[in-house]
């Protein structure tokens, strides 16, 4: 499965104050923000590289009603501490990219309240659109939304590339983990590195 410019996409998944900033919702649960804000400067690479090559370029941003009506069982059972630090409520300073990656005027962002970028949003309809096969995903977390989105769409024959050095999880053993077990199957793992090379641009003059 190789990975060129053509028909291709990169997305930038959920790299938000909320979970990347030392003031974000993340950090006042006490989970190692830093962790992942690490594959900031990855990511910007990336961006960066897309933005040079004409390759379509597409953020998640996860999202919440500010009573979490729609926050589920997750928000409602499973970690009701998202409601407590009001976790990435749409409009937010929480919920805003980071400065380092903001989207440009045009560029897709795809607002989301579930890990994958596929549910319940218009997301596969922009790839139709764009006529896009070859996914290339970074962003956070890698055991969570990266995980569940890359799965999603290998499972809808989309060719699907996980950047292992521009993703970032709060625990190391689940972001290895995550990574092993979609290069099993799911996605190839590949370095910013090689994804660079596959663009033919030179590492030094991105980021």
């Amino acid at each position: 499965m190789e990975l060129g410019k053509q028909d291709t996409a990169l997305l930038i998944v959920d790299m938000q104050n909320g979970f990347c900033d030392a003031n974000g919702s993340m950090a006042k649960l006490g989970f190692d923000y830093r962790r992942l804000a690490e594959p900031i400067g990855a990511c910007r690479k990336l961006l960066d590289a897309a933005r040079e090559t004409g390759i379509r370029t597409m953020f998640t941003q996860y999202v919440y009603r500010a009573d979490f009506s729609d926050g589920g069982v997750v928000a409602d059972e499973v970690f009701p501490g998202l409601k407590d630090v009001g976790l990435c409520i749409d409009g937010s300073w929480d919920a805003a990219i980071v400065e380092q990656l903001e989207p440009h005027d045009g560029e897709v962002i795809i607002k989301k309240n579930r890990p994958s970028a596929f549910y319940s949003t218009p997301f596969e309809s922009y790839l139709r659109s764009m006529k896009i096969q070859n996914l290339v995903i970074c962003g956070v977390t890698t055991n969570i939304c990266v995980e569940t989105t890359a799965r999603d769409a290998s499972q809808r024959d989309y060719r699907t590339f996980v950047v292992s050095d521009a993703v970032g999880e709060v625990e190391q053993d689940r972001h290895d983990a995550a990574l092993k077990s979609l290069g099993y199957l799911f996605a190839r793992v590949l370095t910013v590195a090689e994804v660079l090379q596959s663009w033919d641009v030179e590492p030094s003059t991105a980021g």
